[in-house]
């Protein structure tokens, strides 16, 4: 078998060398199309996108339509930035309103409320590509007390800007074709209780799409905390469960024996987002944080996580609790509420071009390889790895990659053009994956082997 030098994180042409010390380099390769892509993402875009979601004076799920405000018509203005972007996609774009009805629950649906998640699917060019790629954000608001639908409650980070980054990014990647299919969403009723995403991803299931990863935005435009002072737009945290609580009791076993605690499937892709992330985008740390996200808490991945699919948070660094889910007011000189005049655009700017990386080079790359099988029948300190060429997608060939057991992403890549390699390192002592790697140098989500008696 064939085996090929060890390079650092590599993925497609344009080639930069950055020196990390006296003594090394880091080869970056980015895929020029993708590096078009981000340079179209606008801070001047985003900040407009939000503007208009605040104007709407409250996106409460409750609020409905009050003449030009809340929640309805706000929904509708997203689909009809979602229908105008679409012109450009060349009928690869559509949009519509997924609408039901929930009835009271005695706890915050205290009236029959008409819901609607507003979605744009870009139908992927590859008619044998199945694969969904999902990014969300969540468009409704509220202030101190999460019942109120009649006072102003700007919304303008909380999710203003997810939601703006959602818009953004149908507006730049509609232009572009991919093999694989992108759905874009603006949930409704997160602040409820997680009502949209319940719904969606129970109806992913129900469909059977094959959804492969989802990014959900949430708060991602502010760059201070009140109380700790600190001020940062150079880190953006990604949020991600180790295991899914999706029939763990099953798979415990195996999880416990191979040592399985960290590479669950929504830890797995946080270690992707963070990777292209930062390849992509300059001066942004993507920072993984092991949990599925912040105390008493929650976000729109969670209803996914819990049925089994790849979802991960993305979330600004240093909170800013003075506007959050505050009444507008102003209290002993300090100013409180969710307002445009808060948030950091340049740094909306950054998170949103680095969804956009992980999509675009996600949705350019293969699907998975298939049986990726780690030889265990006897002792041995190498480690031979096989696997399957994935069922669609144009492959170059594929990377092996490796991290020492305490190591939180991975370390090396080594690339082959063959299905199987015989490694010079234990596997007591490290973990693998598999990626499969498109012509133009884009890579898919990784494959944890299975150990198997070849």
């Amino acid at each position: 078998m064939k085996k090929t030098l060890l390079i650092p994180f590599v993925s497609a042409a344009a080639v930069f060398l950055t020196p990390l010390s006296s003594h090394s380099q880091t080869i970056v390769q980015r895929d020029p199309a993708i590096v078009q892509l981000i340079d179209q993402v606008s801070a001047d875009s985003l900040k407009a996108h939000v503007e208009k979601l605040v104007s709407f004076g409250t996106r409460q799920t409750l609020s409905g339509t009050q003449g030009k405000r809340g929640i309805v018509p706000a929904r509708e203005w997203i689909l009809s930035k979602f229908n105008d972007y679409g012109k450009q996609a060349g009928g690869r774009l559509t949009a519509t309103i997924d609408t039901w009805t929930l009835q009271p629950d005695g706890r915050r649906i205290d009236k029959p409320v008409d819901m609607g998640n507003v979605m744009a699917t870009l139908k992927g060019t590859d008619p044998n590509d199945d694969r969904v790629f999902m990014v969300s954000a969540h468009m409704d608001s509220r202030v101190t007390n999460v019942m109120n639908r009649t006072d102003d409650a700007p919304g303008a980070n909380d999710d203003g800007s997810g939601t703006a980054a959602v818009i953004e990014l149908v507006r730049v990647m509609s232009r572009q074709n991919f093999p694989a299919t992108i759905v874009f969403v603006a949930f409704s009723g997160e602040e409820q209780g997680l009502l949209g995403a319940s719904h969606l991803a129970q109806r992913v299931v129900d469909e059977k799409w094959n959804l492969e990863a989802l990014l959900n935005n949430d708060i991602m435009g502010s760059n201070n905390s009140h109380d700790t002072k600190l001020i940062n737009n150079t880190i953006v945290r990604v949020f991600s469960e180790g295991l899914s609580g999706f029939e763990t009791d099953k798979r415990a076993a195996s999880v416990r024996q191979y040592g399985l605690e960290n590479d669950g499937k929504a830890r797995t892709l946080a270690r992707y987002v963070k990777e292209i992330g930062e390849r992509y985008v300059d001066h942004l740390e993507v920072r993984m944080i092991y949990r599925n996200d912040r105390y008493l808490r929650g976000g729109d991945h969670t209803p996914f996580v819990n049925k089994d699919f790849a979802a991960v948070r993305i979330t600004e660094m240093n909170e800013n609790f003075e506007h959050q889910h505050q009444d507008l007011r102003t209290e002993d000189g300090i100013v409180y509420g969710d307002k445009v005049e808060f948030m950091d655009f340049e740094y909306l700017r950054k998170n949103t071009a680095m969804n956009l990386a992980n999509l675009a080079n996600l949705a350019k790359s293969p699907m998975q390889p298939q049986n990726v099988t780690m030889d265990v029948r006897s002792l041995t300190n190498t480690t031979k790895i096989y696997w399957q060429a994935p069922k669609t997608g144009k492959v170059k060939g594929y990377y092996i990659l490796m991290r020492e057991t305490h190591w939180p992403t991975w370390q090396k890549k080594i690339f082959t053009d063959k299905q199987g390699m015989e490694l010079p390192y234990s596997k007591d002592n490290y973990f693998f994956a598999v990626q499969a790697v498109s012509e133009d140098g884009n890579e898919g989500l990784p494959v944890i082997p299975k150990p198997g008696m070849r």
